[in-house]
């Protein structure tokens, strides 16, 4: 008779029958370690070799992949900016059809990320401060991620009903600047934790109820 196959041998079956996870490919690898280079470090900082390096990838793949490491930045903050919106929208869409709580819920995840050590602002934000020059690619990325925040909040305080949407919206970007540059000031305890109340009462000196 044969013998009946144990639990435990059924989760070893199991176990090797699932593939195991691909390696990430270099180009991603690249991708990856200069995100966190470039966050933690500063694009300018950070060289080619130290990325490859890390990676453990070659020189030759990386300029496979991105032409420069100018190219390379410009992709960081792609990705960056991908990882902001997904915050950005995930607030927004657990409240529907209410901007000002859409806002605030947004801003109390920045307020409690942005006085945990290591937290570096808004990476975008720091290249746009990094590269001055107009044509940069890293700083065009830059710069349309912050008009498109903008054209956002715009949009948002139009929503609130705000007197003046416009003026609003300014200085809840003006609050959401500070909050990322004050952080790297401060950090645990600083005034980037106050960043949603501060919001909220601006938002009501522009006339919101």
């Amino acid at each position: 008779m044969a013998t009946k196959p144990s639990p435990a041998s059924d989760i070893a079956l199991d176990t090797a029958a699932q593939p195991a996870a691909k390696p990430l490919l270099a180009a991603d690898r690249i991708r990856k370690t200069a995100r966190e280079m470039f966050y933690r470090d500063g694009i300018r900082a950070v060289g080619v070799d130290a990325i490859v390096n890390q990676a453990g990838v070659t020189k030759p793949s990386l300029y496979r992949s991105f032409s420069s490491k100018d190219e390379l930045a410009a992709a960081y903050l792609r990705d960056y900016e991908g990882e902001f919106w997904a915050r950005f929208d995930a607030a927004c869409a657990a409240h529907p059809g209410n901007p000002r709580a859409q806002l605030l819920d947004y801003l109390s995840g920045l307020g409690k990320r942005a006085v945990v050590n290591g937290y570096r602002g808004c990476g975008l934000t720091n290249a746009a401060v990094e590269y001055p020059e107009p044509h940069h690619p890293a700083r065009a990325v830059a710069v349309e991620h912050k008009l498109e925040l903008r054209r956002r909040l715009n949009e948002m305080a139009a929503g609130m009903g705000a007197r003046e949407p416009e003026a609003l919206a300014d200085g809840l970007l003006l609050l959401i600047e500070g909050a990322f540059v004050s952080s790297q000031l401060f950090g645990e305890g600083g005034p980037a934790g106050r960043v949603a109340d501060m919001a909220e009462k601006l938002i009501q000196a522009h006339g919101v109820v």
